[in-house]
């Protein structure tokens, strides 16, 4: 590997205890990975958070931090825990207890892209899934440490805005009459990674630039949130879910026509929740 697995942008000077990250936007697929595939790149990139790094770029204009991934969720995903090893797809492994991520095909090393569809013909070696955690899960998570220790030795505490995308098929069954589909969802793990006054604010900034947002249905947070968010502790954890269908053509993995008009939304949207960073004690003070 030539580079680092992650890109940090950095503001000339952090100004808030938000701080915000993309793990699954990576796009950086390795020759290696995709002609091992059975699928072609369209089919892998359908597991794709595609262009939510570009979402969010401006966070450094804001007085934030980002972390983006390069590599993309297919090859490794990062929002799982290293141990969840998938013994479909891996040799040599133990057969663990039953989990429905594995089970389904989606480990920290994928078996399966969106749809099910299988990504490799055979099977891994253990020692292919150990290089890819120690050249991409295991730096990535070690940034990510020392971004939120940092932050909250700067600020007193650290909120983690953990951003993602979810396909429209996912919640169009969330629509009701009278009651039309979210286009935001906020995963707080229902109160356990996210004190509830900072998720009220991240709705409420979501909500004032005219989104739909919905809380932990159908997305609660995953590995990061559980891992990371420590409320009790000053460390506060939001995954945030955007409907593919508002910035992108889902079906050509492209920007879509009123992509700029939509990022300049989620710009504004930063503005808000760096603002409520801005309002933490500094840890010197």
């Amino acid at each position: 590997m030539s580079h680092e697995p992650y890109r940090l942008f950095l503001p000339a000077q952090r100004s808030t205890s938000v701080l915000f990250a993309s793990p699954h936007s990576g796009r950086d697929y390795p020759d290696s990975f995709v002609a091992r595939s059975v699928l072609d790149t369209r089919a892998l990139r359908s597991s794709e958070d595609a262009f939510v790094d570009e979402l969010f770029a401006s966070a450094p204009a804001h007085g934030a931090a980002l972390l983006a991934a390069r590599y993309p969720r297919a090859y490794v995903d990062l929002n799982r825990d290293c141990d969840e090893l998938d013994p479909a797809l891996i040799r040599s492994l133990r057969r663990a207890a039953p989990n429905p991520r594995i089970t389904s095909g989606l480990g920290v090393i994928p078996r399966v892209v969106a749809g099910g569809r299988a990504i490799y013909a055979g099977r891994l070696s253990r020692d292919e899934a150990e290089d890819r955690l120690s050249m991409v899960w295991r730096p990535y998570h070690a940034a990510l440490r020392a971004l939120i220790d940092e932050t909250r030795a700067m600020f007193g505490e650290a909120v983690l805005i953990d951003c993602h995308s979810m396909p429209h098929e996912a919640i169009a069954g969330y629509a009701a009459p009278g009651r039309p589909c979210p286009e935001v969802v906020l995963g707080d793990r229902f109160g356990a990674s996210a004190g509830g006054a900072i998720t009220e604010r991240v709705e409420a900034a979501f909500s004032a630039a005219g989104l739909r947002v919905a809380r932990n249905t159908p997305f609660a947070g995953a590995f990061v949130a559980h891992q990371y968010g420590r409320p009790a502790q000053g460390c506060h954890v939001i995954q945030v879910e955007i409907d593919r269908a508002l910035y992108m053509d889902e079906r050509r993995i492209a920007r879509g026509s009123g992509f700029d008009a939509f990022r300049a939304v989620i710009e504004g949207v930063m503005g808000d929740l760096v603002a409520l960073g801005r309002a933490a004690p500094l840890a010197a003070e």
